[in-house]
């Protein structure tokens, strides 16, 4: 017998089911079908692929599709956004990141990539979505203007590809509420199920700030927006 706590409105309900060696989103399909048909939960590929059975497990953000159920496990909705019924959250805020920051190719060059220039930004372009790292993001928590780690990871993706025209308007796109604001404290990659380094990928973003004449807020003055060094 498995014992497990969901948060559902302002109190966590507990639920046992009669399985062993199980993924959450089975105990969750088991306890929807036999026990509670009005369980809300989201699930979609069952293989951590498409991102939506993201949710919060021992203060931890997780997949259901693929963490392995203890126990006493305490679930709940992603942080840091709009929770629509028991474990299903809005993410639509979020992802208005990506047009905020031009997350995009916007001037291709035409030219074709080499399978070493394709390795540079592969792990990048494995992100899922699952919103895991904004859930899991301090700064994001205390400002809702923060792109975020996925959109500065997308970005990191487009800047970072050869045939990129314009990198440099994504790095302006980027300062304000962007790059110099991140702690860097690494929460987003720990949680990402895809191994993706957002804390790497905004020190590379901030590397190429640098080079176009930014420089940190925080350390005596503020960046120029239009690309000439600050002093």
């Amino acid at each position: 017998m498995i014992n497990i706590n969901i948060k559902r409105e302002n109190e966590f309900v507990e639920y046992g089911v009669d399985l062993e060696d199980v993924t959450l989103l089975e105990v969750l399909i088991e306890i929807k079908t036999k026990q509670d048909v009005s369980l809300v939960f989201s699930s979609g590929c069952r293989s951590s692929v498409c991102g939506s059975c993201s949710m919060r497990v021992n203060e931890r953000e997780v997949l259901a599709c693929s963490y392995k159920v203890q126990d006493g496990d305490t679930i709940e909705p992603l942080k840091n956004v709009e929770v629509i019924r028991d474990l299903v959250t809005d993410m639509d805020a979020s992802y208005t990141f990506n047009a905020r920051a031009k997350a995009w190719l916007q001037e291709g060059l035409g030219i074709s990539l080499t399978q070493d220039d394709a390795k540079i930004n592969e792990v990048q372009s494995d992100c899922i979505l699952c919103g895991s790292c904004y859930s899991a993001c301090p700064v994001y928590s205390v400002n809702k203007d923060f792109l975020g780690p996925f959109a500065l990871t997308r970005v990191w993706k487009y800047v970072s590809d050869k045939r990129e025209g314009e990198p440099k308007t994504k790095i302006d796109n980027v300062q304000l509420n962007g790059v110099w604001d991140c702690t860097l404290c690494n929460e987003c990659t720990i949680v990402c199920p895809q191994n993706i380094s957002s804390k790497t990928d905004i020190e590379k973003l901030r590397f190429k700030s640098a080079q176009y004449g930014y420089m940190d807020p925080n350390f005596g003055g503020f960046g120029s927006f239009d690309g000439s060094p600050s002093f």
